[in-house]
């Protein structure tokens, strides 16, 4: 299912154009979509804190248990369905972040069930139906594995939309971001010319966290440890094949992004190994240390990391890479190991410190990457992507 060499870069590069192009919305409009994104992380940070203890105002009662849906669909889901429809170019697509920041904007004004997993689903719906275009446009296994990623979020959202219980519903949502990013960077590894071995591999391991998926159905607890065994089989691959461990050479934004992508694996493997012992674990600090290694180690190292890309696209706008990036990325890995060992452990006060240095990191990653923004010129975002891997 691979494409040549050539075709493969002139696809990269294709899709890059289209994400600068800002095509199908002013860059205005489409920084209104951002507003429920951010809205949704920071009741999510504010949520997950008041979840692992801190004595923290309540913004509305029941906010809390709406932590995980405001992170994965009223934000994350957003924002990818966001950059992709600014990709695609066309103004009906804009109707997927549109649909799951509705979602997450209902989650928090409290609004009766089901209205926030509802508009959630169809925004999830709205995104399958985009890479279902970009499949059928341009055929190949890394437009294929974004599509199963987005219908692994609609799958889950269903699931919660029919009233099964988060547990059930967060499998899912983990395959929808997994392979979503396994997708992006399959694009860039394939400029390497991967051997049939290397798609061998690629192929089992994401085959094998669908097939995980079906099992929590059946059997929640066997369903739990083989996606967490897809998951290390995953970040071994995107370790190995990966286009970033030959960019760590290069310096500025280029190595930046290596770093985050490079960090990230790391924690998507521990999370996988986690999944594999603590698999049959339903709720407490245990499941908190697998569920975050992959959510906080994982998919944040890739948006601290591509921010400096994407945000560019979205806003029209570039950001400019300063050295001081470092210190968001480095406050976020060591306050993740911290959190996942003290909850391994049992040792709760240094749990809850993690958490909080945890948020404490991406409100620092939001203040660093908005004074980028402010400060750059609004011209010359093409030249700003060169570092993009």
């Amino acid at each position: 299912m691979g494409i040549p060499g050539a075709r493969a870069g002139g696809l990269a590069r294709a899709h890059r154009e289209d994400r600068l192009s800002g095509t199908g919305a002013p860059a205005r409009l489409r920084l209104a979509f951002l507003v429920p994104a951010f809205l949704a992380l920071l009741a999510a940070l504010w949520a997950g804190l008041q979840r692992l203890g801190w004595d923290l105002p309540a913004l509305r009662p029941g906010l809390a248990a709406a932590h995980g849906p405001l992170m994965i669909s009223g934000f994350l889901g957003t924002l990818i369905a966001l950059e992709r429809a600014v990709a695609l170019g066309s103004r009906w697509a804009y109707g997927a972040p549109a649909l799951a920041g509705l979602g997450g904007l209902a989650l928090l004004a409290g609004l009766p069930d089901p209205a926030g997993a509802l508009g959630m689903t169809l925004g999830s719906a709205g995104l399958a139906a985009i890479f279902g275009l970009i499949l059928y446009r341009h055929p190949a296994l890394h437009t294929a594995t974004l599509w199963l990623g987005a219908l692994s979020w609609l799958g889950g959202n269903t699931l919660w939309l029919a009233g099964q219980p988060l547990l059930r519903v967060v499998p899912w949502w983990t395959a929808f971001l997994v392979l979503t990013i396994a997708g992006e960077r399959l694009e860039l590894a394939r400029l390497l010319r991967l051997s049939r071995g290397g798609y061998a591999a690629y192929i089992a391991a994401a085959g094998a966290l669908l097939a995980g998926l079906a099992a929590t159905l059946q059997d929640f607890s066997a369903g739990t440890r083989m996606t967490g065994l897809a998951l290390t089989g995953l970040a071994l691959w995107l370790w190995r094949y990966d286009i970033a461990r030959r960019r760590l050479h290069q310096g500025g934004l280029t190595r930046f992004i290596a770093v985050s992508l490079l960090a990230g694996y790391v924690w998507l493997a521990a999370g996988g190994l986690l999944a594999l012992v603590f698999g049959d674990v339903p709720a407490g600090p245990r499941r908190d240390a697998m569920l975050h290694a992959v959510f906080v180690g994982f998919v944040f190292s890739m948006i601290f990391g591509h921010a400096p890309v994407i945000f560019p696209g979205v806003l029209g706008r570039p950001v400019v890479f300063r050295p001081h990036f470092y210190a968001h990325l480095v406050l976020l890995h060591a306050s993740l190991l911290l959190r996942v060992t003290a909850g391994v452990a049992g040792w709760m006060a240094a749990r809850q410190w993690g958490g909080l240095l945890n948020a404490a990191a991406v409100l620092l990653f939001l203040a660093v990457t908005a004074s980028a923004v402010l400060r750059a010129p609004s011209s010359g975002v093409k030249d700003r992507i060169s570092g993009e891997q």
